[in-house]
């Protein structure tokens, strides 16, 4: 039975699979299984899983074709073998240290789950010169609420008893889904515990599903109803955080000059001294909001993608 089982959800990701199961061979802890689960893609990503699996025993092909990534994340769960369940998508990249950087944190029983700090690149990780920050603090509803410190699904992993507590992701979810998840799994009172070292380096794509600001929008008003199951509610604090952090999202993706604009200045309306802290987030992302209009597409990707 391997330590670790990583659930990689595939999708048309012909382009990237190669790279995202090299960094996990790269890894300097070995005992993990790679659960790749493909939801019916038409491209070559299930010949390339085929291939890589034939060349390495520990991963492993599912076919889960047409439900979505919730749900391929849940099918891998079921079939994982490791007490320790990670995720990572099949267009990012983990640094070589992160199975050992997790081995750590589970040291502590007490530790149900742990996150690190993300890269942001567009063409090579090497590259990239935006990094998430992490809390002081175990993850909290609050802090969920606001920026999200996680940032995506490659960058959680837990024990395989506390996924099945929570009752794993809402499969009609294809936006917000783990920000939904999240919140009811530190809801149950896992403690997922910040790990201050960047540990995925996370491929920014205009066409990806985070690229859809408004769709995460109406993901969010979901993963809200569930935050109000455990007694919290957004205040304007909060909402001009996540205001902020959408801004700075559209920001990276190089969406229209005029999407983070609105974004930022919404947040600053609602709170100002919030928006504007840190000043180097706050200031950085309103300043970045107010010039982009002004830079052609191409500019703008160049310039906050990094």
């Amino acid at each position: 039975m391997p330590r670790f089982s990583i659930i990689v959800p595939c999708y048309q990701a012909a382009k990237t699979i190669d790279d995202t199961l090299a960094s996990l061979r790269a890894q300097t802890v070995t005992d993990w299984e790679a659960l790749c689960v493909d939801d019916g893609s038409t491209d070559a990503t299930y010949a390339l899983l085929r291939t890589a699996a034939a060349t390495d025993p520990r991963i492993r092909v599912l076919e889960n074709p047409g439900k979505g990534p919730s749900d391929a994340r849940n099918h891998g769960a079921a079939q994982a073998s490791g007490e320790l369940l990670a995720f990572c998508d099949a267009d990012d990249l983990w640094a070589a240290d992160k199975l050992a950087a997790l081995e750590a944190a589970f040291a502590d029983p007490a530790c149900d789950g742990a996150f690190g700090r993300v890269s942001f690149f567009e063409r090579r990780a090497e590259d990239a010169r935006s990094v998430s920050s992490v809390p002081s603090a175990p993850l909290s509803i609050p802090m969920l609420l606001g920026e999200n410190p996680v940032c995506t699904m490659s960058n959680i992993a837990l024990r395989a008893r506390v996924f099945a507590q929570s009752g794993g992701l809402r499969r009609e979810m294809v936006h917000n889904e783990d920000l939904d998840w999240l919140i009811r799994l530190v809801g149950i009172g896992a403690r997922i515990d910040p790990i201050d070292r960047v540990l995925v380096h996370y491929r920014v794509s205009r066409s990806g599903l985070s690229a859809d600001i408004e769709r995460m929008r109406a993901g969010r008003a979901m993963a809200l109803d569930s935050a109000a199951r455990f007694g919290f509610q957004p205040d304007a604090q909060a909402e001009a955080v996540h205001l902020r952090y959408l801004a700075r999202r559209a920001l990276r993706v190089g969406l229209g000059g005029t999407t983070a604009l609105g974004l930022a200045l919404r947040g600053l309306a609602l709170a100002p001294a919030r928006f504007l802290t840190p000043m180097h987030r706050g200031c950085g992302t309103l300043a970045g909001a107010l010039i982009a209009p002004a830079l052609p597409a191409p500019m703008r990707r160049a310039l906050f993608s990094r």
